[in-house]
């Protein structure tokens, strides 16, 4: 009978103790570049303590930790003085060892889960997802680190749990800590508006990416999350019959079990067509409380809604029903945006036309397009559109939290 060889280790394994070594040697390298100081200072018996250990503890702590730290106090966070082959071990340990532990878990390996959300999926408890591009590329900084956080902090007034999405070096990352909400909201120059299209070159390249709409659905899908809240959705463009420019959200919303809970599509866009082309993909829109679907800033778009929920309790059941028929298609639910915090239609409709117009003269195109005419209707109505800009997103994310909960019932 033939002898059998030794098992051999699966790769993520094999790099893991590679980077283990490392460390250990970075560490070994720093205990003696302290002793070789160490005659030029003051006996550390005297001070109390060792400082050899203490800083090997601090490196062996850098390394390994991946809980999240608190949120910087100042504009550099605590994470980007580190040096850079410091960070990067970092991620690479985090990655790697915690594929390890999803594979036992029986969660998709590659995603990099919080604690926090593993804990709340394990456990049946309601998560919504929150898209990262609306933090890097929606709103103004410091107004969108205030808003993210305040976000997450209203869907746990609601008993749920915020699962903010993006990529992070490389690796897609379902809950997000306060340094990662940080570098997202500080640093959008550097970030990556990453579509579903994008993910495939962010993550291989290492590159950070704040997820849209289509990419968020495919990573929450990915870690068991059914409900995503967000300000509003793409969609078919105007003259989109001619320069067939269509929105990756609607595509995703026919192929994604994930129900999206947004004030509706945004004004910018052909909202007839946007609704026959959902149509087509069998997405199920409904409107929340009203007959007429949102138009984002407004409450009114001149088009009737599909379908109308007016509780979370049956927006909740009409995901329900679509998991039992076994549908692979997510869901549209319309929130319109408070009355009262409303922008005027028709100014915020005429900045837009004047910011439409003003894209094209200066060449304007593709996914720079949203970001540029969203800033100049904020600049040409005062900051009006920006106060419901935000209003309905903290609107979304409480009703989403109430129709997760409610999901969350029904399980």
């Amino acid at each position: 009978m033939s002898q059998q060889g030794p098992e051999r280790q699966p790769a993520t394994a094999l790099v893991s103790d590679y980077l283990r070594g490392v460390q250990r040697s970075v560490i070994a390298r720093v205990r003696n570049t302290n002793r070789t100081e160490g005659d030029q200072r003051q006996d550390p018996a005297e001070q109390g303590a060792d400082p050899n250990d203490a800083k090997s503890r601090a490196l062996q702590q850098t390394v390994e930790d991946t809980a999240a730290r608190p949120a910087p106090p100042s504009d550099q966070s605590e994470q980007q003085q580190q040096p850079s082959w410091v960070r990067r071990i970092t991620g690479l340990s985090a990655h790697l060892a915690s594929g390890i532990g999803w594979r036992q878990a029986g969660l998709p390996q590659g995603l990099h889960i919080s604690p926090e959300v593993q804990a709340a999926l394990k456990a049946g408890q309601p998560v919504v997802a929150l898209e990262s591009t609306i933090i890097s590329h929606g709103l103004p900084y410091p107004q969108n680190m205030e808003m993210a956080k305040e976000v997450e902090s209203i869907i746990r007034q609601q008993g749920a749990t915020p699962a903010t999405i993006a990529v992070m070096q490389g690796i897609p990352c379902i809950g997000l800590n306060q340094n990662q909400l940080f570098e997202l909201a500080s640093r959008s120059a550097q970030v990556r508006k990453t579509s579903r299209r994008d993910l495939p070159v962010v993550m291989a390249g290492g590159h950070t990416g704040a997820t849209t709409v289509s990419a968020t659905m495919v990573l929450a899908a990915l870690a068991g999350i059914h409900v995503f809240a967000t300000g509003g959705i793409g969609g078919v463009h105007r003259g989109g019959e001619n320069s067939m420019d269509i929105s990756a959200d609607l595509t995703e919303l026919g192929r994604t079990p994930v129900a999206v809970v947004c004030a509706g599509v945004k004004s910018i866009l052909d909202i007839p067509r946007t609704l026959e082309y959902l149509e087509t993909q069998g997405v199920c829109v409904a409107s929340y409380c009203t007959n007429e679907f949102p138009a984002f800033w407004s409450v009114r778009s001149g088009c009737k809604s599909p379908a109308r929920v007016d509780s979370p309790q049956e927006a909740a059941q009409l995901i329900q029903t679509s998991k039992q028929l076994g549908l692979e298609n997510g869901l549209l639910i319309g929130v319109p945006v408070p009355g009262e915090q409303a922008a005027a239609g028709a100014k915020v409709e005429d900045a837009m036309q004047a910011a439409l117009k003003e894209a094209s003269r200066k060449n304007v195109a593709g996914p720079d397009v949203t970001p540029f005419v969203l800033r100049r209707v904020r600049e040409l109505t005062g900051g009006a559109s920006l106060a419901a800009n935000l209003a309905l997103i903290k609107n979304n994310a409480k009703v989403g939290a109430q129709i997760a909960t409610a999901l969350a019932k029904l399980q």
